[in-house]
């Protein structure tokens, strides 16, 4: 009896893992089936800037990209950025910074995947995109599988609309479903549309025309009540370098509740790389 038990423990098991292996494989075919989506987006000839692109820009909005795109750059809206630096397991009082690798794609307006591993003895890894989260123990336990709806559509919108204007500001230049709009002399709002979404981002800019702070009211449950709602997001930037005619920022602090004493920033990025592939044929 002991014995049949055994072995039906057993089979169960090896059916769990099988599941999950499955599980994960199908995952894995999602994110790549997406990135190679998203990598197709890139332009194939895309225009060369030129300043007269902003001219009807408030001033700190033209300030920002005429320090962000080199006169003569071609005009890439789609990056592939490498990133290590730490990303918070806690809150502000108990951050549990862990240790972050992460590969990102990103095509604003059209979507993102962010490939990310925290090792360590229990190490965490899966992605985030448009369409879900999906994280995973051990690289098999799941720990965190979410999306498919309105909510995490528009939460994600927020994150990678404000990303591009870190790491493709091409993709924000003025056009359809893009308008700029002045806030004071050193900050613009950048509001952009993509089908039923739409997302403003504050933009501050310093005197040279470096987006030093970016700041929006992020749709999101990371509350005490886990009720979604708008509520402030942002962070800073620092550390810019030059990447195929654009100055992009290679660091960024940002987190839940910018601007008030709830933030603490929960990701700290530290880009390792940044390529604006071609588009693929």
């Amino acid at each position: 009896m002991l014995m049949k038990f055994i072995y039906i423990l057993l089979t169960l098991l090896v059916l769990l893992l099988g599941s999950l292996l499955v599980l994960r494989l199908l995952d894995w075919r999602a994110d790549q089936a997406e990135w190679n989506k998203l990598a197709s987006l890139q332009p194939t000839n895309p225009e060369l800037y030129k300043a007269s692109m902003v001219a009807d820009l408030p001033e700190s909005a033209r300030r920002f990209f005429n320090f962000a795109i080199a006169s003569g750059t071609p005009l890439y809206t789609v990056a592939e950025i490498d990133m290590g630096g730490q990303f918070s397991l806690g809150s502000q009082e108990q951050p549990n910074y862990q240790s972050m690798q992460a590969q990102q794609i990103l095509a604003a307006p059209h979507g993102f995947v962010w490939r990310l591993k925290l090792p360590g003895i229990m190490p965490v890894s899966g992605s985030d995109a448009g369409g879900w989260t999906r994280f995973r123990i051990l690289g098999i336990i799941p720990v965190a599988r979410m999306g498919g709806d309105s909510d995490h559509s528009q939460s994600a919108f927020g994150r990678y609309v404000a990303e591009a204007v870190f790491w493709t500001p091409a993709a924000l230049l003025p056009r359809a479903g893009v308008t700029w709009e002045g806030v004071d002399e050193d900050t613009a709002r950048v509001t952009i549309s993509h089908g039923e979404l739409s997302q403003a981002v504050d933009v501050t800019v310093n005197a040279e025309g470096q987006a030093i702070e970016v700041s929006f009211m992020r749709w999101s449950n990371a509350n005490p009540e886990k009720s979604y709602q708008r509520q402030p997001f942002g962070g800073l930037l620092s550390d810019f370098r030059e990447v195929q005619g654009f100055k992009l920022p290679f660091r960024v602090e940002a987190g839940n509740m910018f601007g008030t004493t709830a933030f603490f920033p929960s990701y700290k990025a530290e880009v390792k790389d940044i390529r604006f592939v071609s588009a693929m044929k």
